[in-house]
């Protein structure tokens, strides 16, 4: 295992998804935190330490896209996973995002685009 962990914020409404993503991302090396809310993270003295973020596009309160659009303007280089449940919402962003994945989406695809996104490739 590296010495330096990738630190991988998530961002869900979905208890159950928080915790499994948390799971799958731990089991393969990286530091995990998660956040129930987009304000939680926010609120947080997290932001500053992130190397990659996911996030839930259709959560009560802020959404996923709302949360990208702030972060980037505090952390412009930070690369943002986006996930959804809302196939026609994932059809008219995926020409603008890179980095985004239908539910249920495929755990090793995710760690691929995780690895993509922490060295700076574009995901295919």
């Amino acid at each position: 295992m590296p010495n330096s962990q990738s630190v991988i914020a998530i961002v869900d409404d979905d208890q159950r998804l928080l915790e499994s993503l948390e799971d799958l991302l731990e089991s393969a090396g990286h530091s995990v935190r998660v956040f129930s809310s987009a304000q939680m993270l926010l609120n947080s003295y997290t932001l500053p330490e992130i190397d990659c973020l996911i996030t839930d596009i259709g959560m009560s309160g802020m959404d996923g896209v709302e949360l990208q659009r702030l972060v980037s303007k505090k952390r412009p280089d930070l690369p943002v996973i986006l996930i959804t449940g809302r196939h026609e919402i994932a059809d008219l962003l995926q020409a603008k995002h890179n980095w985004l994945f239908r539910k249920p989406f495929d755990g090793q695809a995710l760690l691929a685009a995780i690895g993509n996104a922490l060295t700076g490739k574009e995901n295919s």
